[in-house]
């Protein structure tokens, strides 16, 4: 596989929203030559047992876990540059940047980012990044969920966390847009620092 630009860590509503976003810049001339990783680890994704009747767009009944299945299948059809890791989860995290070494319960990998988009639980477990932990200041405490201290999503240089994680409240559209504001952040910084969106007009 060789070294990746971006590893985002976790399948759900930020991480396939963050995914979503950075394929969509791979064919621009500061995205071309990139490469980005995502381990779509959903077994612990809150949208699992979800029903979402208040997002904009989607039709009333919409599951949660329909909405897993065809993101990655949206993902691999649309961006199909983007690498797909699926089974796996992640223990380690080690390096500092722009070398990082991801290790997962089966294999390892090179990545100048990353991007944490898992659940809040406090079963939250990745050696390398535990020292970033504290309680989440949106959700009652008698929840018991984490988040990791960040400044504007940045946990430390090269390291992003995005979604419920990174302090929003637990909501999907909330959780959706942070993840695509890290992505947004990672192509500015891919196009020199010049604010950079993609939006797609109807010809």
């Amino acid at each position: 596989m060789g070294s990746l630009d971006v590893l985002i860590i976790g399948g759900s509503a930020a991480g396939l929203s963050s995914a979503l976003i950075l394929g969509s810049a791979l064919n621009k001339p500061f995205g071309i030559g990139k490469k980005v990783g995502i381990i779509t680890h959903q077994k612990s994704a809150a949208l699992q047992n979800a029903e979402l009747n208040n997002v904009l767009g989607f039709k009333k009944g919409t599951k949660g876990n329909e909405i897993l299945k065809e993101g990655l299948i949206q993902l691999a059809e649309t961006y199909p540059e983007i690498i797909q890791i699926a089974k796996e989860k992640v223990v380690k995290v080690e390096g500092n940047y722009p070398s990082f070494t991801v290790v997962t319960n089966k294999n390892s990998y090179q990545t100048k980012k990353i991007v944490v988009a898992v659940g809040p639980s406090n079963l939250f477990n990745i050696e390398g990044l535990m020292q970033y932990v504290i309680p989440h200041k949106a959700i009652p405490a008698v929840k018991e969920k984490i988040m990791l201290k960040n400044n504007n999503h940045i946990v430390t240089e090269g390291i992003y966390v995005a979604g419920v994680l990174a302090g929003w409240r637990s909501q999907y559209a909330i959780a959706a847009g942070s993840g695509s504001q890290v992505a947004t952040d990672i192509l500015t910084l891919w196009n020199g620092g010049n604010h950079t969106m993609i939006h797609d007009v109807i010809e």
